[in-house]
């Protein structure tokens, strides 16, 4: 893209004319146009292949992978249960309900596939329990909303309905998703719109930025999309909305850093497109850099055995890749188009009487890194103790999984119907958990089942999903055998998706295996226990990589091993500060019940990738300007250039973050104040005190082993400037 506006007799590659290059502008502009013309409209169909069942999450290998394999062997229907509860305020009010004739009109549902189970009566008499079985083939938040929809039409007085279960809940969690493509865009595109509006006070840049990342999101859609559609990876709401905040963040992060150098051309005399090919020469390489750390850390989800998380690293990998993509390609092509006028009415001039320093400027940066020129070492020390005690905070983290009811924030059927359950029957019944043992075994399985600390009822199944051993005279009461296996409801004393719960199915496991080695215990309680078990496996697995990928890039980058590791080592410091007092915040003022262990991790990710993005972007103007200046003079010219741009670079990502709050799922609320919370730290504190402190108090040492070359007219071993020495003392 550089040499696009390259001197075409000079390079000989491209024609010199300013009409071909304003040409070529032209028709970046209509492919990126086609683009989000195509873009736009898949995001409509993006639940088309989105699966928000956590069961498609878990590896192959996982147990409760396995099991539900066997158990859909054994019904043949593919059915998700949906758990239908009744309570009354009375007997006599219950009484009142046609138990058996709601039951007929429950299986008259197109979606109904099979026999439902019940209408079973609580011993109190207050409540009625349902297992309707509902096609797995069908949108279960139209056979849900069916089916709520007929209990509600003419329910006695003092009766209420709830449809429960892993159905109920899917349905509650495509609802709370269903703000993803509106309220969620519409939030984060009105955050940045208002904080690009106050930085840069004109109306066209703001809207070209805006343009640049909505554009770079619809690729990603398409992108996704098609991955999606291929089975190459498991899309769920989780993933999409953060893709959709990751993109728009990203893409006018780059666009600012570009816009910056753009902004200096156009303010030092460069004419339309001399001033887009500066911005390109000194913004490509740190964006290209940056958008690396992030690209790589984000595919070093793929190493997780947790088909969510795996899921993630293609997905915003595409994501990092489109928003480069736009911010090079699309936003020069505008800016080249536009010109100055981008800047109206505050188009940028240059001035005679300036500063021979940046340093010496009257701003806010210029303040800070004459602060910094002052007391480093004092500076650095007294930042690194505060966000150390900050991380002892993460020792309060609960993030060992939160009931799936409480996935969704506020009041959910889903919720009120587990908990009417719980009032009147076993909390587990409902949603059963399976063993599947050989057919010699399953006797001597069930008995070790029924003494097992947590289990309510248990039995052998028959054909049907009836009791073995029940039935009329002359009926199939014998266990169904499939391929040498029978298969072991078990109710649990529990709620299903409680940590009680999960507790008992680890008892169950241990039991079960003494017995048959082979056995597999599955349902509910299961899939959350393994997808808790393997998301914290990835965590420990996952972090040493991302930490390896960012440090090998920074190397590279900057020609140095110091300064990476120094670079890395705050960046992590500020990760665990945002941590704990975040886990402060989590249990102290939400009061959450606690956190999905993939909250640490994505955190992680996103946290240590974008912050070492301000890091690099601060590093390679410090690393350019140390060249002329020398080291400690450059640290200050790089800080106080940078400042501005980098700052609310900053800003802007943690607006778009915060965004994810207005999706009522705990985890992204959650992981919106954290990346927010951690953007702002970094960026305001780590890059503006932390690390220039750092950098200036060890000088020239910070590029150890390998110096940077000086130029011509600096010095970059002594430090001193071509016009001034640093002042004394500061050496």
């Amino acid at each position: 893209m550089v040499k696009l506006f390259q001197d075409g007799s000079k390079s000989g590659t491209l024609p010199a004319h300013p009409r071909v290059r304003l040409l070529v502008c032209g028709v970046l502009v209509l492919v990126w146009l086609g683009i989000a013309g195509i873009g736009g409209p898949t995001f409509g169909k993006l639940d088309q292949v989105q699966s928000n069942d956590q069961s498609s999450f878990l590896p192959a290998s996982a147990e409760a992978t396995r099991a539900l394999e066997w158990q859909q062997r054994f019904d043949g229907s593919g059915t998700i249960p949906a758990v239908v509860v009744l309570e009354a305020t009375d007997r006599a009010a219950l009484g009142d309900v046609d138990l058996k004739a709601l039951a007929a009109r429950v299986a008259d549902l197109d979606a109904v596939t099979g026999d439902v189970a019940g209408p079973f009566p609580s011993e109190d008499g207050r409540a009625a329990e349902m297992i309707v079985p509902l096609n797995g083939s069908v949108d279960t938040d139209q056979a849900v909303g069916q089916l709520r929809s007929l209990l509600g039409a003419g329910m006695a007085p003092g009766v209420s309905a709830y449809v429960a279960g892993p159905a109920g809940l899917t349905a509650d969690l495509i609802g709370a998703f269903a703000g993803i493509d509106g309220i969620l865009l519409l939030a984060a595109l009105g955050a940045v719109l208002v904080i690009l509006l106050l930085v840069y006070r004109s109306l066209l840049l703001p809207l070209a930025v805006l343009f640049t990342s909505v554009s770079a999101l619809c690729a990603a859609i398409l992108a996704v999309f098609w991955m999606a559609k291929a089975g190459w990876i498991v899309l769920d709401g989780q993933s999409q909305g953060i893709l959709s905040i990751l993109v728009i963040g990203a893409a006018t992060d780059y666009s600012l850093l570009l816009v910056a150098r753009h902004k200096e051309a156009v303010a030092d005399g460069a004419r339309r497109l001399q001033a887009v090919r500066a911005a390109l020469r000194g913004a490509a390489a740190p964006i290209i850099a940056s958008a690396g750390t992030v690209t790589v850390g984000l595919l070093c989800l793929v190493f997780s055995d947790l088909n969510s998380n795996k899921a993630l690293g293609p997905i915003g990998a595409s994501g990092i890749v489109f928003s480069v993509l736009a911010a090079l390609t699309l936003l020069p092509a505008l800016l080249g188009l536009l010109g100055r006028g981008a800047y109206w009415p505050l188009i940028p001039r240059h001035h005679d009487h300036v500063p021979a320093s940046p340093v010496d400027g009257a701003g806010l940066w210029a303040r800070t890194a004459r602060m910094v020129r002052r007391h480093p070492r004092r500076l650095w020390i007294a930042t690194a103790v505060v966000l150390l005690a900050g991380c002892a905070g993460i020792t309060q983290l609960q993030a060992t999984g939160v009931p799936q009811s409480e996935l969704v924030l506020g009041q959910t059927e889903s919720a009120d119907g587990q908990d009417a359950l719980a009032r009147h029957f076993d909390a587990g019944a409902g949603s059963p958990a399976t063993v599947i043992v050989e057919s010699d075994r399953g006797e001597a399985v069930l008995e070790r089942v029924k003494g097992v600390d947590g289990v309510a009822s248990a039995y052998l199944q028959a054909p049907g999903g009836a009791p073995a051993g029940v039935g009329a005279p002359g009926a199939e009461t014998r266990p169904q055998v499939v391929d040498g296996h029978v298969l072991l409801s078990v109710t649990l004393s529990d709620a299903a998706d409680s940590s009680a719960a999960q507790e008992t199915v680890t008892a169950l496991r241990t039991a079960t295996h003494a017995v048959d080695p082979g056995a597999l215990v599955g349902g509910p309680s299961a899939v959350s226990l393994d997808t808790n078990l393997t998301a914290e496996a990835d965590l420990v697995k996952i972090i040493p990589l991302v930490l390896a990928a960012i440090l090998v890039i920074l190397v590279l980058l900057l020609r140095s091993i110091l300064a990476p590791v120094l670079l890395v080592l705050t960046t992590v410091i500020s990760y665990g500060t945002a941590m704990g007092v975040s886990a402060l915040v989590f249990n102290g003022v939400f009061d959450f019940p606690g956190a999905d262990p993939s909250v640490p991790l994505f955190g992680f990710v996103f946290l240590v990738a974008l912050g070492v993005d301000y890091n690099i972007f601060l590093m390679t103007r410090v690393r350019e300007e140390s060249r002329v200046h020398g080291t400690r003079d450059g640290v200050l010219r790089g800080l106080a250039v940078t400042g501005g741009v980098i700052s609310s670079a900053g800003i802007v990502l943690a607006a778009t973050f915060a965004a994810l709050g207005v999706i009522p799922i705990m985890f992204l609320v959650q992981l919106a104040f954290i990346v927010s919370f951690g953007v702002l730290l970094d960026t305001l504190v780590v890059r503006s005190l932390l690390v220039p402190a750092l950098a200036y108090d060890l000088g020239e040492r910070i590029w150890w082993p390998w110096k940077p070359k000086p130029l011509a007219g600096g010095d970059a071993d002594t430090g001193h400037t071509a016009d001034r020495p640093v002042r004394s003392g500061t050496q």
